[in-house]
């Protein structure tokens, strides 16, 4: 059997303790149709060690999407995640970020996704501290739902009866080398930012703004940049922008990358990596 068929199938604790049932149900459908080897990590550690001994095996990552932003971090940082096509299966939260991305929601459907599927290569936004963003960056950041999922280890709170949690808090925060992190930021009004992208200025500090947007767009075509000014006509369009390069600097602000609230900071950049990272999805028709 060739070792692109051998899976390594990293299941993250959070989704073991909120759905057990999905978890079981993606591991019977990818056992019956591959080769796989099960590590069940119960910790960030054990999570990050898994996939560092991934050896040739297709790593395959079942948990919510902050374990998947887990996993590119680490291959990102370790300069492996060029060569590294992940797959992923979401289970044990909403999964709005995978399902940007083009993932099934349902644990049936991702997992066949994973052996039927094909290998797609996808921007990276890459931000001066070494951060990524795969979906979605915003700013200023906006309040999480009430209902949202944090992912493990970056809210600062620990469950009772889960130790490991409060290890994970600390881990994270050391090998994200970012700015402090918050489940949600407090309320803010607009913003005085100088905003460049690909070294011209297109908004400047005289100018409030009441939200900017970066998402990593179509391979080849940069990110797509919206700004929407705080004096912009009542409905008029919001300044749109391709590009490869956007910085943001003014007053302390905080940024939405993801799921994941970073800041405050006075000046942050971020660079699109073309094709800088594989995705499992399911085969176009």
């Amino acid at each position: 059997m060739a070792a692109s068929d051998q899976l390594l199938v990293v299941i993250d604790p959070v989704a073991r303790r909120t759905d057990g049932e999905s978890v079981r149900i993606a591991k019977d459908v990818l056992s019956a149709g591959a080769a796989t080897k099960v590590c069940l990590p119960e910790g960030p550690e054990e999570f990050a060690r898994a996939l560092i001994r991934r050896g040739a095996r297709r790593p395959v990552v079942i948990g919510d999407d902050g374990a998947l932003l887990r996993a590119v971090s680490l291959l990102h940082r370790r300069r492996e995640l060029a060569a590294c096509a992940l797959s992923f299966v979401p289970v044990g939260g909403a999964g709005s970020l995978s399902g940007a991305l083009g993932v099934p929601t349902g644990a049936v459907a991702a997992a066949r996704a994973v052996l039927e599927g094909a290998e797609r290569r996808l921007d990276l936004l890459v931000d001066d501290s070494d951060g990524v963003v795969l979906g979605a960056l915003s700013i200023p950041s906006l309040p999480a739902r009430p209902s949202a999922p944090v992912p493990a280890g970056v809210s600062g709170q620990a469950e009772g009866g889960h130790p490991w949690l409060r290890t994970c808090q600390s881990l994270v925060r050391t090998l994200a080398s970012r700015p402090s992190r918050l489940a949600t930021a407090p309320a803010t009004g607009p913003s005085r930012l100088r905003i460049e992208v690909d070294g011209v200025c297109v908004v400047d500090l005289d100018q409030p703004v009441e939200a900017v947007s970066v998402t990593p767009g179509a391979s080849g075509t940069g990110a797509e940049i919206e700004v929407r000014a705080v004096s912009a006509a009542a409905g008029s369009s919001p300044l749109r922008l391709l590009g490869h390069k956007v910085t943001v600097s003014g007053s302390d602000f905080r940024y939405r990358a993801d799921s994941v609230v970073s800041g405050p900071v006075r000046t942050r950049t971020w660079t699109v990596r073309e094709s800088a990272w594989s995705l499992t999805l399911p085969a176009a028709t």
